[in-house]
């Protein structure tokens, strides 16, 4: 640092004294003991020096008292307390009042004799060294000092201590807040303690940061003591972040969360302008036990929108709002500055298939509603845009009449049936078995895709899920009173093997009439079983009309043609083992009656085998046939004789 002065290394001096009380000067003490023309004069002299402890000789480097006797140009004319005088530049008195005739000063002795007897000052020095002891001493009390900042220097600032004292104030110890500009400092004045001296080099580092700390702690321990909720502070906003403000109260933190920084809904902090550094009152709401974490309030300190609301808006009102936030369940409206309505997603529209939030709604969109519930209490209030229109589903039962036929639309499918649109809010469903009279539905995709316009007649209605029970298969006429007639059990259809599953099978009849067979009923005659698209004979072997059921098989197709074939070479043995026996017989008795054999009746198809085949009818003929053979043998052998 610069302006340092030493103390140290003091040269020894002859005392100087311009005059005695009765007229002796130090000068005519010189003359005399160098000259050594009157020893008595200067031993009396210094006896008389010995009986005036008061009067003490200026040494180097003292520091003395003086009084201004007049200000002349650039120069001061100071008297010591000796009667001497001595002249001082007035440029060493800058930074301090400029001196008048009469003012006391403390001056530094400099030379305490120079060639001419004068002795030198410096009322700059003498500043300088009274500050440096101050300096110390408040190092040691921890005074509290003023600083000027009169400029910017490595690492710091440079702060003017008592007005002429220069000190290094470090970055780090000029705020408690992280300081970017040191250029702001300069030419400000601010409280510093003295936190380190080095007394060899005169050296004093100061930190405002200290003053700011201890001021800190004071303010903190008064907030703590009077800390209760509902206390209002006012704070600086320190930082901002998504979830809300950090206020500095001065000497402890507080967090405004952002649902409490107003009634409002707001996304960020920022959406409210707020900036660090900006003043704010705030209210306490909570703290923990040691009072370090504090939870702030600054809506608090403005009135609850919802006070007296059902006053303001009551139900059945309708209302304009604007959309402040989107859920997957609904959007909320605030009517009201700080009043906020949910919108769910089945008060919407009337349509049994519920619109997407995000799709129908947009952030700041402006929408009519109607107030449908207010809780007051738990601040909810419910609203509805699908009642700013009539309920379709009033009088259902008289605009959709039971047994008629209407046109619709396929919206959705699902795995037990179609969703059919009649109208906006009306819908209905067709489950899978009644979309088709022939075909065993296992997904309404098979017979109908969304989008489809299709006819439906009106089963019922379920005023519970406000769906009416719809039929597609029910605009025609039943065909199962006619196959009945077709499909009867023992008859024979081609069909065709859809699908196989487990141990069933679907297998297409005639007029695309579906029919169940086991697995076991696929087995061919060669052994093997029957594969998907393959088209076989199937005989019918059940049919339920009620259940709308058809059982058919394949394997006893080939079996009943197996027995049957068995059963025609059995007739055959007995036939021949008999006509031979009636061979005997007609040759010794003629036959006077001719016997018309019987005509024999076409199996009707699917008919059993002893249904169609008569033994004796069949016996009864190769007999009567045997016997006109036998006759018309006879006759040639006659013809031969």
């Amino acid at each position: 640092m610069g302006n340092r002065v030493s103390t140290t290394g003091t040269e020894e001096i002859k005392p100087l004294i311009e005059k005695t009380e009765e007229g002796f000067g130090w000068e005519d003490l010189a003359r005399a003991e160098k000259t050594q023309e009157n020893e008595e004069i200067v031993s009396a002299l210094k006896e008389y020096l010995k009986q005036r402890p008061d009067i003490k000789p200026l040494e180097r480097a003292d520091i003395v008292k003086g009084k201004v006797l007049k200000v002349e140009d650039e120069d001061v004319v100071v008297e010591l307390d000796y009667k001497f005088n001595s002249i001082i530049p007035l440029a060493e008195f800058k930074g301090e009042p400029e001196p008048k005739p009469g003012d006391e000063i403390e001056v530094y002795v400099e030379k305490s004799e120079d060639k001419k007897g004068q002795v030198k000052l410096s009322r700059r020095k003498a500043r300088i060294l009274r500050a440096w002891d101050k300096l110390v001493e408040a190092y040691h009390t921890g005074e509290v000092l003023e600083a000027k900042i009169i400029a910017k220097t490595r690492g710091g600032l440079v702060a003017e201590c008592f007005g002429i004292y220069e000190c290094f104030l470090p970055g780090s110890q000029i705020s408690i807040e992280p300081v970017e500009d040191y250029d702001a400092y300069v030419g400000k004045t601010l409280p510093v303690k003295v936190v380190k001296i080095n007394e060899a080099i005169m050296n004093a580092v100061v930190s405002h940061k200290a003053v700011q700390e201890e001021e800190r702690e004071r303010r903190r321990k008064e907030i703590i003591e009077k800390l209760e909720a509902g206390l209002v502070l006012e704070g600086v906003v320190k930082n901002i972040v998504d979830w809300g403000v950090f206020v500095d109260l001065g000497s402890i933190d507080g967090l405004v969360y952002i649902s409490d920084l107003t009634w409002r809904r707001i996304k960020h902090p920022s959406d409210l302008g707020l900036k660090v550094g900006d003043k704010v009152r705030v209210v306490v709401l909570g703290f923990d036990e040691d009072k370090t974490k504090i939870s702030l309030g600054m809506k608090q300190l403005e009135p609850d929108p919802w006070e007296n609301i059902t006053e303001k808006i009551k139900v059945g009102d309708k209302v304009k709002g604007k959309v402040v936030h989107i859920q997957p369940y609904g959007a909320f409206i605030e009517v009201l500055p700080g009043v906020e309505g949910l919108v769910h997603v089945s008060e919407i529209s009337w349509g049994y298939k519920k619109p997407n939030p995000f799709e129908y709604f947009k952030e700041g969109q402006e929408v009519e509603a109607v107030v449908t519930d207010i809780d007051p209490e738990n601040r909810r209030m419910s609203l509805s845009i699908k009642r700013l229109k009539p309920d379709p589903w009033e009088n259902i039962e008289s605009k959709y009449v039971t047994g008629n036929k209407y046109k619709g639309k396929v919206v959705e499918l699902r795995p037990y049936g179609a969703l059919v649109e009649l109208e906006e809010g009306v819908y209905g469903i067709v489950r899978n078995e009644d979309l088709s009279w022939t075909k065993r539905v296992m997904h309404p995709s098979e017979v109908v895709k969304e989008g489809d316009e299709i006819d439906v007649v009106v089963l019922g209605y379920d005023h519970e899920k406000r769906l009416l029970k719809l039929g597609h298969k029910q605009v025609e006429e039943n065909p199962w009173h006619t196959f009945e007639t077709v499909f009867t059990p023992g008859s024979i259809h081609k069909g065709t093997i859809k699908s196989i599953s487990g141990s069933e099978a679907i297998v297409e009849l005639p007029y695309g009439v579906e029919a169940k067979a086991q697995v076991r009923d696929l087995k061919k005659e060669d052994g093997t079983i029957a594969n998907v698209d393959e088209t076989l004979d199937f005989m019918v072997i059940d049919f339920n009309k009620k259940k709308q059921l058809i059982k058919v098989s394949h394997t006893k197709v080939w079996r009943q043609a197996k027995e049957e074939e068995k059963a025609r070479e059995e007739a055959r043995k007995l036939i021949k083992k008999k006509g031979k026996k009636t061979t005997k017989a007609a040759k010794t008795t003629k036959k006077t009656t001719s016997v018309k054999p019987k005509k024999q009746q076409p199996r009707p198809s699917g008919a059993k085998l002893d249904e169609f085949i008569d033994l004796d009818q069949l016996l009864g003929g190769e007999e009567e046939q045997s016997e006109d053979n036998t006759e018309e043998n006879n006759k040639k052998e006659e013809d031969k004789e």
